[in-house]
């Protein structure tokens, strides 16, 4: 990389830009454009995530006033009216296409978690994201308040989202998980854990037909038929390990086969927790272990709320929501591979809060990797003594 590249311009370079072409003639993103391509939109569109900014405007200035480095990115236009338009026209499922693409690109370099089991572990949840009804009048939640959801399934060992999907607020949790079809798109032997708003009979037999696990809490509303005891264990902390059936109206005959209930004490509240499972192998211990390690998905999502910009958005119109939003996940894929690619020791908000300071920077990317938010002060050049203001 040569020196006079900026930290973002090797950013970019990690973007599959034959791909994001692809899209862009797919959806005719750059049909009758003459200045702000499809390719200047999304390069201004990292940069506000990148940069944390907040309006159209700030967009403008902060590129205006590194206009040497942009005009070196490709970019020929900054106006916010020309982003404006973009962001309410311009297709948002090219940037959708091209987060799967960034996607399958993260996944060539993740180092997994491990667990005490083999399986590749999944986690099925939703967030909701608040938005003024009076003004994204599109994404009714209830009769006064607007909303949209992100339903992901998220790769517990990559910590990275697999599927994202996106709703209003009136589509309900499970029908959303419906729509990814995960009997096939998850491998056999694979696990999936999902809080009671997944509990769908008809949905767990498909996986379970498919070869897939599940893990779910138990509802209070299920009725359940004990059949026999599963497994006998020396633990005081599992109450019971049994085999059940669901029992209530058309339950053996939308899931006919046999479950497994696991009731065990939370080792850290001493709560009664009851989980069903059609994993018949792992331990009592795991199958709780499992169920709690949902808790990263709900992370994951604490995490982008935080250090993305996907609260407030640039425009109001349903195509520029969603524009934005695939950009925040975009830049969070792109964030997670240089961590991968480069074995970045520190925490991916480390990473986040050193880009952030030294976008426009010239030089090396791998120069700033050993660095910390402390000391990443030197890597920034001294300013020009001529440049400087006398006083």
């Amino acid at each position: 990389m040569a020196y006079s590249s900026t930290v973002f311009n090797q950013v970019l370079t990690f973007i599959p830009r034959a791909q994001f072409k692809g899209f862009v003639h797919m959806h005719q993103g750059d049909r009758y454009v003459k200045k702000l391509t499809t390719w200047n939109q999304f390069v201004a569109l990292l940069y506000a995530q990148a940069t944390g900014k907040d309006s159209l405007r700030e967009i403008e200035t902060g590129l205006a006033l590194h206009e040497e480095s942009w005009k070196h990115l490709g970019v020929q236009s900054v106006a916010r009216s020309s982003l404006s338009y973009a962001n309410n026209h311009r297709d948002y499922r090219i940037f959708e296409g091209l987060f799967y693409e960034v996607l399958s690109q993260c996944k060539t370099v993740t180092v997994e978690k491990k667990f005490s089991f083999d399986n590749p572990l999944y986690s099925l949840d939703a967030t909701v994201i608040r938005l003024c009804l009076s003004l994204f009048d599109w994404a009714s939640y209830t009769k006064t308040k607007g909303a949209l959801k992100l339903h992901t399934l998220f790769n517990n060992r990559t910590q990275l989202p697999e599927v994202v999907v996106t709703t209003d607020g009136r589509v309900g949790d499970n029908t959303a998980g419906k729509s990814m079809d995960l009997a096939t798109r998850l491998n056999r032997g694979d696990i999936l854990v999902a809080d009671r708003a997944y509990v769908d009979y008809r949905e767990w037999r498909k996986l379970n037909d498919a070869g897939i696990y599940f893990v779910s809490r138990v509802k209070s509303s299920m009725h359940i038929d004990v059949v026999g005891i599963h497994r006998q264990t020396t633990d005081s902390r599992v109450i019971a390990d049994e085999r059940i059936l669901i029992g209530e109206h058309n339950g053996t005959e939308k899931y006919p086969d046999t479950l497994r209930r696991v009731r065990i004490l939370d080792s850290t509240s001493g709560e009664l927790r009851e989980y069903v499972t059609n994993n018949m192998t792992l331990s009592a211990q795991d199958i709780a272990l499992i169920y709690k390690q949902r808790w990263q998905i709900e992370l994951f999502f604490k995490w982008i709320k935080q250090n993305l910009k996907i609260k407030t958005f640039l425009g109001i119109s349903k195509n520029a929501v969603l524009t934005q939003i695939w950009v925040a996940m975009i830049y969070y894929l792109l964030l997670a591979y240089i961590k991968f690619q480069t074995k970045f020791s520190k925490s991916l908000l480390e990473l986040t809060r050193m880009v952030r300071e030294v976008l426009f920077v010239r030089r090396s990317f791998i120069d700033l990797l050993s660095l910390d938010s402390t000391t990443v002060v030197r890597f920034i050049e001294p300013p020009n003594p001529q440049l400087t203001l006398g006083l």
